[in-house]
């Protein structure tokens, strides 16, 4: 007695209305809103919450998160943080602050910490609470930067925990930093249209 349904038809609309429909969540917490700079670009499902205050020309790409519900996330100029990457902070202890043309690679998570300029964090990275990442540096993608590092300018940290591996040297800045940083502003334009 039962009939088969074609639910193809029924998946299409759906996908029609999550395209149209769903757009990025902004949202007021305890009485404070996300600020933006110039020229940003947020993914249609991408969570902004609470008190963030991001640069100009930064991009925030699908899934990712940024919950400034529970300490201030501050973000500079030139930033990115790519798909299903978290930015968050640990209560009344410890906020997150990120400097400018930084890249924060995709399903990363940085908790907490400071990052200055011109920084890399690598695919899958985890940058934990208190932690200092110093200009002109990368965090390898996978890499475990634990609790109260520092990582001194200039170098490239690695493994779980990490440690330094290596030195940057002037490929690795332009090829790798600078690179992916003004790569992910032209994308962000092709997304703008």
């Amino acid at each position: 007695m039962s009939e088969s349904l074609d639910w193809q038809p029924v998946r299409i609309l759906i996908q029609v209305f999550l395209i149209k429909y769903i757009t990025v969540i902004i949202k007021k917490v305890r009485g404070i809103s996300p600020k933006f700079g110039k020229d940003c670009f947020l993914a249609e499902n991408a969570v902004i919450v609470g008190e963030v205050t991001m640069g100009n020309q930064c991009s925030i790409w699908y899934n990712a998160v940024l919950r400034g519900d529970v300490h201030f996330i501050r973000i500079g100029n030139k930033v990115n943080v790519q798909d299903g990457a978290v930015v968050h902070a640990t209560y009344k202890k410890s906020p997150t602050t990120i400097g400018n043309n930084v890249s924060i690679g995709h399903n990363a998570i940085v908790h907490g910490c400071t990052i200055h300029d011109n920084v890399l964090v690598g695919m899958g990275a985890i940058v934990m609470d208190d932690c200092v990442i110093e200009s002109n540096s990368i965090i390898a993608a996978g890499a475990v930067v634990t609790k109260g590092t520092l990582v001194k300018s200039g170098s490239v940290y690695a493994g779980v925990p990490a440690k330094k591996i290596k030195e940057i040297d002037k490929d690795l800045q332009s090829g790798e930093i600078d690179r992916i940083a003004e790569n992910y502003i032209k994308y962000a334009a092709w997304f703008k249209d």
